[in-house]
């Protein structure tokens, strides 16, 4: 059977790592690049790429099947529902869209259009996420009380971006920058999946621009109520020289944590310490998850989807509750006090 053909839209930073995971793929391939960018152009062709420098000339090209699209966030609602219009299958890097109202319309579009509309949320198999929802699900804990995830450094959310297009745009607001959209829709995704099937009910956020940008937020955090009782907390800190441990969970039987990484090194943050409520000067390593799937393998799914073969990796209505914490979030912030979901 013929590979998939794929063309990627926006050969950033984002856009070479999925050129490098699609390299990995049974059943789907890279043939184009859109970009505006002269030197992001070259650099496509130099992967045998054919390479567009406008958007509709990619997605009207006929003989591309689908499209990824890894350009900045305030981008994304635009480029999807074009690329959906023109008869393309999408995956959406996340943060799927800038709000919730753009993800719903997006998936109603896609529904009409019978095409295959997928995010990119490969965080759902990192194998810290994976081990402290087995721990979880394992019972070792009791009955869950507290979860607190975070990211910590003493550096913007800028990190090894494409120098060569606006190197800066993820601390612009006006491009969907700052922790919230960035790290932390990963980790909003997370945690309200962890905690299934309980469901937030509210929500109280702080979002600040201290150092690194004037117009989004370097500081987010984010406290929410479940409807079982529960307590998470969801933190991205780029202003702090003393990172906090990547998880901290609370149960009525003990407690457990993982350290942080400046590396973002999900092997690190999969090394999770239990501290028994009868002998916690006693923590023993709780086992790590099963392997989880790689990014090819998401790949691989969205193009079996395509096919007719199942489900995408991730479900685009499965976004929508992410989506609600985010806007919740900043709504939170603006009025300064918690907002019922």
């Amino acid at each position: 059977m013929s590979k998939l053909r794929i063309g990627i839209i926006g050969f950033g930073r984002i856009g070479l790592e999925h050129f490098a995971w699609l390299q990995q793929c049974k059943s789907i391939r890279s043939i184009a690049a859109a970009d505006i960018t002269p030197a992001r152009q070259a650099l496509a062709r130099q992967r045998e790429l054919t390479v567009y420098d406008q958007l509709d000339s990619l997605i009207n090209a006929p003989n591309i099947d689908a499209v990824l699209i890894s350009t900045p966030t305030s981008m994304h609602f635009d480029q999807a529902s074009a690329a959906l219009r023109a008869g393309k299958h999408v995956m959406l890097e996340k943060p799927m869209a800038m709000n919730l109202p753009q993800a719903v319309e997006l998936i109603e579009l896609a529904r009409s259009r019978k095409r295959v509309l997928s995010v990119f949320h490969n965080r759902r198999w990192d194998p810290d996420f994976l081990t402290v929802t087995q721990a979880i699900a394992s019972g070792v804990l009791g009955k869950i009380i507290n979860v607190e995830s975070r990211l910590g450094q003493w550096a913007s959310c800028v990190g090894p971006a494409a120098k060569e297009y606006r190197p800066g745009w993820r601390t612009e607001a006006a491009f969907g920058g700052g922790g919230l959209l960035d790290w932390g829709s990963h980790f909003l995704d997370q945690i309200w999946r962890l905690l299934l099937p309980a469901h937030p009910v509210r929500l109280f956020a702080q979002l600040r621009h201290n150092v690194w940008s004037n117009d989004s937020d370097d500081f987010a955090r984010i406290c929410i109520d479940f409807d079982d009782g529960a307590v998470a907390l969801v933190e991205i800190n780029t202003t702090t020289t003393h990172p906090l441990p990547r998880w901290h969970i609370d149960g009525t039987t003990g407690s457990a944590h993982s350290p942080h990484s400046l590396d973002f090194d999900v092997t690190r943050w999969a090394q999770l310490d239990f501290f028994p409520a009868h002998s916690p000067s006693q923590p023993k390593r709780l086992p790590p998850a099963p392997k989880g799937l790689t990014e090819s393998q998401i790949w691989d799914q969205f193009a079996h989807a395509i096919a007719g073969q199942g489900e995408p990796a991730v479900i685009a209505d499965s976004v929508l509750p992410t989506m609600a914490l985010l806007d919740a979030a900043r709504q939170s912030s603006r009025l300064g006090k918690a907002v019922d979901l």
